[in-house]
């Protein structure tokens, strides 16, 4: 009897990258292509899905392909529409799910945001298994988010629903991508902490090898070697992000009452670093009724995150 698999696919701005993974975590193959040298999105659906074809073939002896689960920026569930992505080289409208039916008609095709992707991969493979209320916090270049209550994401009567990244936490803060000023992925974010990190530079006087970097080369996991590495600026610069962001979770803490939030993402494998001054100001600024009650955790799937979340979006369907 073959195993039933699902395709997941990861929509990224460099690379998208895609796997066939079981309902039971089995990781089976991999592929990728390269997002960014394909202008057109006819030509970059025609590679995409050649690849997932041809890696398919080499496993489809033991393997049945069951649906498609694609995860990607500014992703709308209800429509299966990419709109408006900036880090995308197509404008406009994507109605990607219509455009992949060409290539394989006969199977069912979700798509969502990539961090609403996340927290149904955590909720199918990860540490919320069991879990009917929590959210998913992914810190990658941007801060994204997916809020699951009573077992089900929730999208909003539009499909965008979810944009913690989006809340405003400094009125008049840091300019954001999306147009406005203050958004909390602003300051919690890899970029978000590199520009804290040079707002540190100019608030203490204290040497760090931090000074020395140019600041097209400094990134986030610079910040952090030298933060494990005992240097004060960059230690300053985390407790700065965690306490931004702790702040923002007391506040949706209050609206939604999750079991638990789970970060996940580069800035995450900071680990206490950025834990540590997080949960400490979540606690400190949590209203009684909910203090100690919600769990901070990483999260529990690997490297292939992305790729798992969109797996489970199939998996997700099937169920209900």
């Amino acid at each position: 009897m073959k195993t039933e698999v699902a395709l997941g696919i990861d929509v990224g701005g460099t690379f998208t990258k895609f796997g066939f993974v079981d309902r039971n975590a089995n990781y089976l193959a991999e592929g990728f292509i390269e997002t960014a040298k394909h202008e057109d999105i006819h030509s970059y659906l025609r590679e995409l899905c050649k690849t997932t074809h041809e890696v398919l073939a080499t496993i489809e002896d033991s393997v049945k392909l069951v649906g498609i689960g694609i995860g990607a920026p500014d992703g709308n569930f209800y429509k299966g529409t990419i709109e408006y992505a900036p880090n995308l080289p197509w404008h406009g409208i994507i109605p990607f799910t219509d455009m992949m039916e060409e290539y394989y008609p006969d199977l069912p095709i979700y798509l969502t945001n990539d961090a609403n992707a996340a927290a149904i991969g955590e909720m199918i493979y990860g540490g919320a298994k069991g879990m009917k209320d929590f959210l998913v916090v992914t810190l990658g270049t941007g801060l994204g988010s997916g809020f699951v209550a009573h077992g089900k994401l929730i999208y909003g009567h539009d499909g965008f629903a979810g944009e913690l990244g989006h809340v405003i936490v400094s009125p008049d803060g840091r300019q954001c991508s999306c147009g406005r000023k203050g958004c909390l992925e602003t300051y919690v974010s890899a970029t978000g902490v590199k520009r804290s990190a040079y707002k540190m530079m100019a608030k203490y006087t204290s040497p760090s090898p931090l000074r020395d970097i140019p600041f097209n080369e400094m990134d986030a996991k610079i910040i952090s070697e030298a933060a494990l590495a005992g240097d004060e600026l960059a230690r300053a610069t985390f407790t700065y992000t965690g306490e931004m962001l702790g702040k923002a979770l007391a506040n949706v803490v209050a609206i939604t009452s999750p079991e638990a939030i789970f970060l996940m993402g580069g800035l995450a494998k900071a680990g206490d670093l950025l834990f540590k001054p997080t949960r400490e100001t979540m606690e400190k600024n949590m209203m009684k009724l909910f203090k100690n009650k919600v769990k901070l955790l990483p999260s529990q799937l690997d490297k292939n995150a992305a790729i798992y979340g969109a797996a489970a979006l199939v998996w997700e369907e099937r169920i209900n």
